[in-house]
């Protein structure tokens, strides 16, 4: 399928999502929104692939929000209506439903790569933090710049960064708008490694992909569910809620499966994670 904002690809059980409009810095706009909406919910469903890497083309990964989609203008792309406690009461669900695109691909049942060059901005940065592995060339630098436009980042930055970074940094950033760069954000652990060039980085992040493809989908899905569990509770309750998802993926078959394939010299293989089928999409007929 063609997209406007993105060129979309599996290969090998990798998906690669790259945004393709550099000479716009691939700014974020509702088609944006709409066609990552549709590949992330696609790629969660259908489990067409056991690993994502999101890169980026041109200078700059993305300069973030488009302001011109903001306005008063009812035929305008969002409509912020503050003139009436209405206008403003709907802020809040407008505001969960840009969330969601970015919740989404926290919540895919594969770990998500984020290829990071230039600038990382704005949203952008909400972005990132939602992806599980972030990689950079050494020129990136990430920018939370909602506030030198006079708004609080409201789509996900000040909520997952601080379990990323310490909090003072993250204080540092959302008060003065200053840029982080490459060397100091991998000093900080926001990315995992740096690389000199952008193709560098785009082949390491596939080649890492390709690493978690060739692992049980079941298992890597139950690793996510457990680091994003004990990242947002207590030890003691990670743990309990370790035991409860241990006792519902644990295959024997997948411990064999790998011995027999070294014995044999080959790669193990291993079953996708099934398609997950929709209640309301299911064939009934009311009797």
């Amino acid at each position: 399928m063609t997209y406007q904002c993105f060129t979309f690809a599996i290969s090998n059980k990798v998906a690669h999502l790259t945004f393709n409009r550099p000479t716009a810095l691939n700014t974020m706009q509702p088609v944006f929104w709409r066609e990552l909406t549709e590949i992330v919910s696609a790629l969660q469903r259908m489990a067409s692939a056991r690993a994502l890497v999101i890169s980026s083309t041109g200078k700059h990964f993305t300069a973030g929000m488009a302001l011109d989609v903001f306005g008063s203008d009812p035929d305008g792309a969002v409509l912020l209506d503050e003139r009436s406690a209405g206008g403003r009461a709907n802020v809040a669900p407008q505001l969960e439903d840009m969330q969601r695109a970015f919740t989404a691909i926290e919540q895919l049942r594969m770990p998500v790569i984020a290829a990071i060059q230039g600038g990382c901005i704005g949203g952008g940065v909400d972005m990132i933090c939602a992806c599980d592995i972030r990689l950079a060339t050494a020129d990136a630098f990430f920018c939370i710049q909602e506030i030198n436009i006079g708004m609080t980042a409201d789509l996900g930055t000040l909520q997952r960064l601080p379990k990323l970074i310490p909090e003072g940094i993250v204080h540092e950033l959302a008060y003065t708008g200053r840029r982080l760069p490459a060397q100091r954000a991998l000093a900080l652990g926001l990315v995992n490694e740096l690389f000199a060039t952008h193709e560098e980085m785009v082949a390491a992040a596939l080649k890492m992909a390709m690493e978690i493809a060739e692992k049980p989908p079941v298992a890597i899905w139950g690793s996510k569910q457990a680091i994003h569990h004990a990242r947002d509770h207590s030890t003691d309750d990670a743990l309990k809620q370790m035991g409860w998802l241990q006792s519902g993926i644990w295959q024997s078959g997948n411990l064999v499966e790998t011995f027999v394939a070294k014995q044999q010299g080959r790669l193990p293989q291993f079953d996708d994670l099934p398609t997950l089928h929709s209640f309301s999409d299911a064939k009934y007929e009311l009797k």
